[in-house]
């Protein structure tokens, strides 16, 4: 049961490392990249800080009451430190991948837009405290938020997310975190 665990977590985090791979084979006709720095607090003394490579293709759908559908990639490489005194590891750290789907505003000089994705997630160290881990290095990241482009040439944009982390039960327990964070991006 634990080798068909393992082989399956090995084709998924395959399957992300590859869509990644395409992500950044296609950017040569990209639209804009961007540089995502963020910061966010979750329940039991977690904080979190987050850099992301963010790449916009460009691509819009359905075009409605001055809004449009869109979807950007974003690769993420974040630090989290757990300042509860119990802490098995004060430091984890973690590395994933999120397409973000998006309802934004046409134009204008602040777009606002609502955001979600679903993405992967691998963990240095799945171990929290000694009552409370993870279970597995493992993990999505379900991402709900709002936010802004902004500008002359929409260079920048600012926003607010929930995200919950957690491994949707591929091993138990799983009580997941529930992070709050706010980010500043630049778009190239």
């Amino acid at each position: 049961m634990a080798k068909r665990r393992s082989i399956w977590q090995g084709c998924v985090v395959g399957g992300a490392l590859t869509a990644l791979l395409a992500l950044g084979s296609a950017s040569a006709h990209a639209d804009q990249f961007g540089i995502q720095f963020g910061a966010g607090v979750a329940d039991h003394d977690v904080k979190k800080l987050d850099l992301g490579l963010v790449w916009d293709p460009g691509w819009q759908w359905w075009h409605f009451g001055g809004f449009h559908f869109t979807v950007v990639g974003e690769g993420h490489v974040a630090y989290w430190h757990i300042t509860e005194r119990a802490a098995s590891q004060a430091q984890i750290w973690e590395f994933g991948i999120t397409p973000m789907f998006r309802i934004i505003k046409d134009t204008g000089w602040i777009r606002p837009f609502f955001e979600a994705g679903v993405g992967v997630r691998v963990l240095s160290h799945a171990a929290l405290t000694p009552d409370r881990t993870l279970s597995s290095g493992f993990q999505f990241a379900d991402t709900l938020g709002v936010g802004a482009q902004f500008g002359e040439h929409q260079n920048y944009q600012a926003g607010v997310r929930f995200q919950h982390v957690s491994n949707a039960e591929i091993k138990t327990p799983n009580p997941g975190l529930n992070f709050t964070q706010v980010y500043l991006q630049y778009n190239f």
